[in-house]
Parts: structure tokens; C-alpha cells; sequence
């Protein structure tokens, strides 16, 4: 069963009366439903398509975090051919909270990262709701620098409402591991595509999307502290969420804006959680594309485009 967002009570009555309607037309076939039905769709697909046009950044943030949305392992399902996992930052332990392996993608060895959430309870569990510890990061970093020592592309998902928070990770040092993944990111000699796939919060998402090209899906959001935790920290109340995610410019469109992010993906209509493979072909398509634009680089060039790139940022508005 569809699950709708609270801004989408509208639709969820229109898509429930279809529902009726076909139920009713199954219990007594001499009912004919065909008409109202067509204009019933008619009309919630067209209620979809305004109400998506005109998202504020607080329903993009829901759409975000929409359950359904589709999640890291979900795209390495539909995109790499034998995916092998490597578990492990050989410090401390595992972190399932971010997932990496090798993989076949398109015809050529990949190195993938990403935070996983979990698609059910068992699976958030799990995986802490997509919220790493620093041995995910250092794990992160493992993977990078043996995707660097081969020669090998690597793609970094990003999904997560930011790092834990817990005591063990601070005692862990969770602060330091973020900027080491960071400045993994920043260093790497092969080609480094980022894509944020739904929430990128905080140093844990910057921690592993300092990319080449840095990729974001239209109802995606990206920030330094999620709108909840800006809300706590400027007006000591969580209920100010909605203002804070206008003013920090978290959508997609604002970030492309201001140069933080290099490209918006599209969503289908209602969201990716609507058209899960329809939106993960066509990301996988983007990076292609721009795993293709980078294969010519050397190290060098890597690293120095990478770096004129976010350099670049701190330039914005200024003669």
C-alpha cells in the first residue's frame, strides 16, 4: 500500500476513491466504473503534477525521507552485476551504516559507497537508519584508497541524516574520521562521482561526496545540519523546521544555484518512491555519463580539477 505524505491527503483520496471503485466493480461486474474511473485518475495524476511542481523545501525534505525511496543496496541491485561487499575498517569493526564493494557497472569495475537506511525494521536496525559510526567512514577510506591503488572509478551514494551521535562514537572519534573520509575524497587519483539520493546531511554525507561531479536528485536535500537541528540551534525549538529548511537553501535547485552541486537528476512526477526503477536507470545513466567525461584525466588532473572545484565555492559573489 502507497504511502502518502501528509501534503498529499488530496491525492490519497482521489487514488482511495479509484480504489472503491475498482473493488465495487469486482464484486458486481455489471457495474461500469470505466468512465469515472478515466476521470478520476485524470485528475489525481493532474493534482500530482501540481502539487510536485511547486514543492516548498520542507515537503522536498519530506519526499526525502519518503520510506519508500529507493536506498543504496537498492540501486546496487538494479545497476552492478556481482556486487562484492567489503566489510571492515581493520581499526575496529564493521559499520553497516555505510555499505561499499566492487562491482561490474556498464561494463567496467566500479567501486561503490553509499549509506544504507534499511527498508524495513529489521533492515533500519540493522543499519542504524543510515547513521555511520567512524569505523564506517574509516571503512569508506579503505575502500577508496584500494579503488585508487587499481585504478578503479568510484561512486558514492550519499543518503543519511547525518552521523551517529552516540557516546561510542564520539569516544571514537567520530569528528576525525568524517574530515579523513573528506580529505580521502578530495585527494583520490581516480575519478570520484557523488550522487545524493535523498538526505545529505551534515559532514556525514559531506564525508563521502566530495566528488569530481557532485549529482542530486530533484527532491533531494543537502546541508550542513538537517532543519530539525537548525531549528534547535537558532530558535531552541524544533518546531521552527519548516522556516529553517527555506532559509538554508537545501533544495536541489538552490544548491545547482549557488554552485555547491554540479547537476540535477529528475524525478518522475510524485517522486522517486513512485517510479523506483525508472529513477535509479536513469541516475545510473548521469554517472555513466560522467564516469565517461572523466576517463581521460590523469591523477594530476583529477585531483587539480576536483580541487579548483570546490574552491571555486568560496568564491561565490565575490568582484
Amino acid at each position: 500500500m502507497h504511502t502518502y505524505l501528509d501534503f498529499e491527503k488530496p491525492i490519497a483520496e482521489l487514488e482511495g476513491k479509484v480504489q472503491e471503485l475498482k473493488l465495487l466493480a469486482q464484486d458486481d461486474p455489471s457495474v461500469s466504473i470505466s468512465d469515472e474511473v478515466a476521470k478520476l485518475e485524470q485528475k489525481a495524476s493532474q493534482l500530482l503534477q501540481d502539487i510536485y511542481a511547486s514543492l516548498t523545501p520542507w515537503q522536498k525534505v519530506q519526499v526525502a525521507r519518503h520510506p519508500a525511496r529507493p536506498h543504496f543496496l537498492d540501486y546496487i541491485e538494479r545497476l552492478v552485476e556481482d556486487f562484492t561487499p567489503l566489510a571492515g575498517d581493520r581499526v575496529y569493526g564493521e559499520d553497516a551504516a555505510i555499505v561499499g564493494g566492487l562491482g561490474r557497472f556498464r561494463g567496467r569495475t566500479v567501486m561503490f559507497i553509499g549509506h544504507e537506511k534499511g527498508s524495513d525494521t529489521q533492515g533500519r536496525i540493522k543499519h542504524n537508519f543510515g547513521m555511520a559510526r567512524p569505523e564506517g567512514y574509516r571503512k569508506a577510506i579503505r575502500l577508496m584508497s584500494l579503488a585508487e591503488r587499481f585504478g578503479i572509478p568510484v561512486v558514492t551514494l550519499a543518503d543519511t541524516s547525518g552521523a551517529y551521535p552516540g557516546m561510542e562514537s564520539e569516544e571514537r572519534s567520530v569528528a576525525e574520521a568524517i574530515a579523513r573520509s573528506t580529505d580521502r575524497c578530495l585527494s583520490l587519483g581516480v575519478p570520484l562521482i557523488s550522487v545524493i539520493i535523498g538526505e545529505g546531511m551534515s559532514g556525514g554525507a559531506i564525508g563521502i561526496a566530495c566528488g569530481n561531479r557532485v549529482l542530486m536528485l530533484e527532491h533531494s536535500v543537502y546541508s550542513v545540519i538537517s532543519p530539525e537541528g537548525a531549528s534547535s540551534i537558532l530558535w531552541r525549538s524544533s518546531d521552527k523546521a519548516k522556516e529553517a529548511a527555506t532559509a538554508m537553501k537545501i533544495t536541489a535547485q538552490n544548491l545547482h544555484e549557488l554552485g555547491v552541486i554540479d547537476r540535477v537528476l529528475p524525478e518522475p512526477i510524485g517522486g522517486a518512491h513512485r517510479e523506483r526503477n525508472q529513477t535509479i536507470k536513469e541516475t545510473g545513466d548521469a554517472i555513466a555519463e560522467e564516469l565517461r567525461g572523466l576517463e581521460k584525466l590523469d591523477a594530476d588532473s583529477i585531483r587539480r580539477v576536483r580541487r579548483e572545484k570546490f574552491l571555486a565555492m568560496g568564491r561565490l559573489g565575490l568582484s
